[in-house]
């Protein structure tokens, strides 16, 4: 039966293919593909875990037959023979390696999927007595998933691509036999970290249950350029393993099992895109210069090294955001042995430089906490406060000036390869841009002294927080350049937390005081003399790119896949025309709908 879920579109375009469940544990479950020949090692993994629990569960029926009666109940050595039941039970075992020979799915994941499969089954049972023996069931896998803890294999770059089958062509009967079924990732959430394991594999969208536009599963997934849909609260309950799904990412929908007819009206949309994408890549070498002869800079927002590729295929003229903390991704936050050091990071960021090609690179520090923790157990550790209000960007790296140090080392001897800005995130206080720059130069003399060769950075602050656009002129007074991060500006300015669904409609780019932030920032860099650019996702939506022209930006930095329809908009534009009406937008109590009088 077809219906179909809402959310909030994040990436445009449109997916079609299976879903592929990725179900939450309470326990931290990594989820990646494995190779061909890793699947004995995976099955491997399963049976010596499996093992390890009924030595376990075993050994634990053994002491509870020496207790007497009133120390152990007759129900406890039942339940461990529940258990044991359960531990054997080929629906699980079986259901496990299907996953792993047919997915190539990891053996934790492949666990977590056979369990929500089966779970499912115990719910839609009558009997009362059944149906709670679920809550044993999750009990056996957590018991699974801590013995199989730390043995993971190496990932794989490529996931596996299901053969069509007769029940595929009752869906779209005009596809070849040799089709391959794309998969599309369905999701409670998906942490950054594990976005950028995602990010190498090959998914055609993706949905998840919470979120919101600017959250940073929403950003990866723009970096991506593949469709997806956050805030979808229940998705992941209804949508099982294998469905049929259309993913919307322009109006923000999923549509589950639907008919050949909606399959062959998504099918045309889809291509009308893939047409488009290539009329705008023709624009590729074209000079991004307005009709009045304003030459705009269109930079790129990337995550990893890797991304340079992306983002000179797509004609960056460099890299204005390089958002390094994901270089500290999914590893252990309390354990600094654990964190990247000087020479790993200084590798990452000249990979970075060289990819560039001799065009600069803006690198900000690292910048954790609120939706981007460096683990998931730092996320639960917070979940009872609000991170976004807490330690961190600069906040987290003031408080461990070891850390920030070697990072500061680290860019600074990758500034000997190229041109590198070093942007810091989150100030707003005079004593942080103090204790900054001093820890900048501590860290040259660090270089100095033991002969370390590194290169000078212009230094950038992050606008984010409405104390620090309020106070441009002390930035300017230490700083060579601003970048306007719109994502937290807003989220700050409008006390919404942009990684909530339920709050999701209060988050407006288009608020009066926002805008009024932004132009002034704009205004007062251009009257210094000062370089001046938007990093958030206003830069990359082109129903703000008239605007932001106008109010006299003229560098804008995005993801890579943003970057040609924002060209369009550029090649388009005549910026004497458009600064009266920007100011006239700025003016009106509804800017929204002005925006679109142009």
């Amino acid at each position: 039966m077809t219906f179909v879920v809402h959310g909030l579109p994040v990436a445009r375009g449109i997916a079609i293919g299976r879903a592929v469940l990725v179900v939450s544990s309470r326990i931290d479950v990594a989820h990646y593909f494995i190779k061909p020949e890793q699947v004995e090692t995976e099955i491997d993994r399963v049976r010596m875990a499996r093992n390890a629990v009924a030595e376990e569960l075993h050994k634990l029926q053994a002491s509870v037959a020496l207790m007497g009666p009133n120390d152990a109940p007759h129900e406890l050595s039942a339940l461990l023979d529940v258990h044991q039941m359960l531990l054997q039970d080929e629906v699980l075992t079986g259901g496990v390696k299907h996953w792993i020979v047919e997915r190539l799915y990891n053996a934790e994941w492949a666990l977590t999927t056979q369990l929500e499969v089966v779970a499912r089954q115990f719910d839609e049972m009558e009997d009362e007595y059944l149906r709670e023996r679920k809550a044993d069931l999750e009990q056996v896998v957590e018991r699974l998933l801590h013995r199989m803890k730390g043995t993971a294999a190496v990932l794989a770059p490529t996931p596996p691509r299901r053969k069509r089958t007769a029940e595929d062509d009752d869906h779209d009967p005009t596809a070849n036999d040799a089709f391959d079924a794309p998969l599309v990732l369905i999701a409670h959430d998906l942490s950054p970290a594990d976005m950028l394991q995602f990010k190498k594999s090959v998914f055609a969208g993706f949905v998840t249950d919470v979120g919101g536009r600017t959250s940073h599963t929403a950003i990866i997934a723009r970096s991506m350029d593949i469709p997806a849909v956050v805030g979808a609260r229940s998705a992941s309950q209804l949508v099982r393993q294998d469905d049929w799904v259309i993913i919307d990412g322009d109006a923000g929908v999923m549509i589950v099992d639907p008919s050949p007819i909606i399959l062959a009206e998504y099918g045309f949309k889809q291509r009308q895109g893939d047409l488009e994408r290539g009329r705008l890549s023709r624009l590729r070498h074209k000079p991004a210069v307005t009709l009045d002869g304003q030459r705009v800079d269109l930079l790129a927002n990337i995550e990893m090294p890797e991304d340079t590729l992306g983002a000179v295929k797509a004609g960056a003229v460099g890299v204005g955001l390089f958002r390094s903390e994901f270089l500290f991704m999914g590893r252990e936050s309390h354990n600094l042995s654990r964190l990247p050091d000087e020479e790993e990071q200084y590798q990452a960021y000249l990979r970075a430089v060289e990819g560039m090609k001799g065009m600069p690179v803006t690198i900000r520090t690292i910048d954790v906490g609120a939706d981007k923790p460096l683990d998931s157990k730092s996320q639960r550790e917070d979940n009872h406060l609000n991170p976004a209000l807490g330690l961190r960007a600069i906040r987290w790296s003031l408080a461990d000036p070891a850390m920030f140090l070697t990072q500061l080392r680290a860019i600074l001897r990758a500034a000997a390869h190229g041109e590198i800005h070093l942007l810091i995130p989150m100030l707003a206080h005079v004593s942080e841009i103090r204790q900054t720059l001093s820890l900048v130069d501590f860290a040259r003399a660090e270089l100095d002294n033991r002969g370390a060769v590194h290169g000078p950075v212009k230094l950038g602050a992050m606008i984010e927080i409405p104390a620090a656009a309020l106070t441009l002129k002390t930035f300017l007074k230490h700083f060579d350049f601003l970048s306007i991060g719109t994502n937290d500006l807003i989220q700050y300015t409008l006390a919404i937390d942009r990684a909530d669904e339920s709050v999701a409609h209060l988050y407006d780019p288009c608020h009066p005081a926002v805008l009024r932030l932004v132009a002034d920032t704009i205004a007062e860099c251009r009257r210094q003399g000062k370089g001046v650019s938007v990093c958030g996702e206003m830069a990359g939506d082109v129903a703000f790119t008239r605007l932001l022209l106008g109010l006299g930006l003229r560098s804008f930095s995005m993801h890579p896949s943003q970057i040609l329809a924002v060209k369009q908009e550029v090649l388009r534009a005549d910026t004497t025309k458009l600064e009266a009406w920007a100011q006239e937008v700025l003016e009106s109590e509804n800017p929204a709908a002005a925006l679109v009088r142009v």
